[in-house]
């Protein structure tokens, strides 16, 4: 219970007050068809990569454990096979929360080395005064990888690349050649302030590399779907880096310049970035907070 209070603070939804209570009832499970085989599925949590085809079902991020039922039955209006594949873009439940569920019904869950890391562990997420704890068995990665890893399946190819210390430790971004498609995980928040797990190893820095990364192997037409808010374009990301990278170095200066936390929240360095971002989980004066804080702790 802890931990899904704690992951629900990074899902940045309209339903949080619900949902806090464990009201998943009128959630519902927005499917959007990106190519002939890749689709985006929004509820609440972590948006979800889903590819279908002759062979399996692959699945990237589960959002929360009562979702379960519901996502598997947005899958079986895809495609009629069972979930063959999850690979977890990072370890926070919002993402992770239905493993436990899909790996026990036959999935073979995926992540890089520090999501099982983490996801066996106590965790202190310092910026939220929130402790997590270990997930059981069932629900841990089974296959990690330290790099990178290519899944080949429903007529493409399934690149996974680890982006480090980005949103944390654990990141990875998953490039669809064929259908020109990007999961980009919580390195990529549309429309909102992004959350760093600064104490799970997440860095402004990275968060711009992994940016740079899904820039570099996309295209004008690569279809961006992003941890939390709408479908992104090369322009939404373009915008979205140029927003991290100038409140970054805003604030980078004043705290190489000694100032403190007080003083950089009243010099307003988000304010010309308010009215696009400004308005989610995170607000300006907390945002500011927590990239001061980050910068201090590199």
């Amino acid at each position: 219970m802890i931990r899904s209070i704690a992951t629900l603070a990074l899902a940045c939804l309209q339903t949080v007050s619900a949902l806090a209570q464990d009201d998943f009832s009128k959630v519902e499970i927005a499917t959007t068809k990106l190519s002939e085989t890749t689709h985006m599925m929004v509820g609440a949590g972590g948006n979800l990569g889903v590819c279908v085809g002759d062979d399996g079902v692959f699945v990237i991020d589960d959002q929360f454990a009562p979702l379960t039922t519901k996502i598997v039955a947005a899958i079986a209006k895809l495609s009629p096979k069972p979930v063959k594949f999850v690979i977890n873009t990072h370890w926070h439940s919002d993402h992770t929360g239905g493993n436990a569920n899909l790996g026990t019904a036959g999935a073979l869950i995926v992540a890089h080395e520090n999501v099982r890391k983490r996801m066996s562990s106590e965790n202190f997420i310092e910026f939220l005064n929130m402790k997590t704890t270990p997930d059981p068995k069932e629900a841990l990665p089974v296959v990690t990888f330290t790099s990178e890893v290519t899944f080949h399946l429903n007529g493409d190819e399934i690149h996974v690349l680890h982006v480090p210390r980005a949103h944390t430790d654990g990141d990875a971004i998953i490039h669809f050649r064929k259908s020109n498609v990007i999961h980009m995980g919580d390195t990529f928040f549309n429309k909102l302030y992004p959350f760093i797990d600064t104490s799970s190893g997440g860095s402004v820095e990275g968060m711009i590399a992994a940016i740079d990364k899904a820039l570099a192997i996309g295209n004008d037409t690569t279809k961006y779907i992003p941890g939390h808010g709408p479908l992104g374009t090369k322009a939404e990301l373009i915008a979205y880096r140029t927003m991290l990278a100038t409140i970054g170095e805003r604030i980078r200066n004043q705290v190489r310049s000694g100032a403190t936390l007080e003083a950089v929240i009243a010099s307003k360095p988000t304010a010309d970035f308010d009215d696009v971002w400004g308005k989610g989980f995170l607000p300006p004066p907390r945002f500011i907070e927590m990239i001061y804080k980050n910068v201090q702790a590199r």
